[in-house]
């Protein structure tokens, strides 16, 4: 008879692989249900239709840019419109070279291997990479000492498409061997996340307002990701509420009750610029101070936070530190105490 506690360790697995299931269900099946990065779309056109007609694997590719923006499910639709088997992988999950060489000597000819978090690779590892996707190589050395000896396998034709979100901490060499080529993807408008929204609801089975959908776009972001966890809370309360769709009443509530504003700041962000022109009455303030009166990691401040209130335009860094700007003090309803002087 199981226990109370595995039954409820089972409800738990069983709600995140629900969770899990449902964000792959909301992914763009089809290129054209792709929404935003037109540029990027067009040029992916172009390499997937030129290596289809000569039978040819395309070239590696690297996408960068902020998380939740898509690069995962643009690898997944290249592999689609390919007919291509792909295999997932990331950075961190590969910690040894025969780590790396098991995946490699698996791949079928055409197969394409996706790296999430390339970043976080081993440089070491990174090294092993130069060759399997230059020449198709792989350099493995036997043994260790003066009995150590190399053999080089050959690789079938294949593609390495990686996704970072911090492209600076790649090497040199690794980037110059994306011959594919290196995009950036950018931030959604509002119109692009409604249309993502309104495709989401649509899967989900909810009814959803032109209004509310509008309202939920506001404050995602400019990111799908947040943008459909946004939509399944609004679902979530509404259903609890009685409703049978998400109108603009139940969307604001259900927003408000996250604490997330109509500029999509949480209450994180809100407390960050609140202790920057509370506590330091504006700034500037270095990064590690900041990080000491937030409780807060320098990275994840660096990383999390500043980019969508640099986006905003509501902190600015000086040579000084972080300084609090007219805008910050416009949204959060304070007064501005001084004028911060750049240097």
């Amino acid at each position: 008879m199981s226990s109370p506690q595995n039954n409820n360790l089972n409800n738990v697995k069983s709600s995140a692989s629900l969770d899990k299931a449902l964000d792959q269900t909301l992914r763009p099946q089809k290129w054209d249900e792709y929404i935003g990065q037109e540029m990027i779309k067009n040029n992916l056109r172009i390499l997937i239709q030129a290596a289809s007609e000569r039978k040819e694997s395309i070239e590696h590719l690297l996408f960068y840019g902020p998380a939740g923006l898509g690069k995962t499910t643009l690898a997944l639709l290249i592999a689609k419109e390919l007919g291509a088997q792909i295999k997932t992988t990331s950075g961190p999950a590969i910690e040894r070279v025969g780590d790396l060489a098991s995946i490699l000597t698996n791949l079928s000819p055409g197969d394409i291997l996706f790296i999430d978090e390339v970043h976080r690779l081993n440089k070491t590892i990174e090294e092993v990479l130069y060759p399997a996707m230059e020449s198709r190589s792989l350099d493995i050395i036997i043994g260790k000492g003066p009995s150590a000896r190399s053999i080089q396998l050959e690789l079938p034709p294949f593609t390495l498409i990686a996704a970072t979100t911090r492209v600076a901490m790649l090497s040199s060499p690794l980037r110059s061997r994306f011959s594919g080529g290196t995009f950036r993807l950018e931030f959604y408008t509002n119109e692009e996340v409604k249309k993502i929204i309104t495709r989401s609801a649509g899967i989900l089975g909810m009814e959803i307002s032109s209004d509310s959908a509008e309202e939920i776009a506001k404050r995602s972001r400019y990111t799908p990701r947040i943008a459909n966890h946004f939509l399944k809370r609004c679902r979530d309360f509404a259903q609890v509420h009685g409703g049978s769709g998400i109108d603009l009443n139940f969307a604001k509530k259900a927003l408000d009750l996250m604490e997330i504003d109509e500029l999509g700041l949480n209450n994180h962000d809100r407390r960050i610029l609140n202790i920057l022109i509370e506590k330091f009455k504006g700034g500037p303030v270095g990064l590690q101070t900041l990080a000491a009166a937030t409780s807060e990691d320098e990275a994840t401040i660096e990383d999390v936070y500043e980019p969508f209130l640099l986006q905003l335009g509501f902190i600015e860094r000086t040579p000084r530190g972080r300084i609090a700007t007219e805008n910050a003090y416009k949204h959060l309803g304070q007064s501005q105490i001084q004028k911060n002087l750049l240097l």
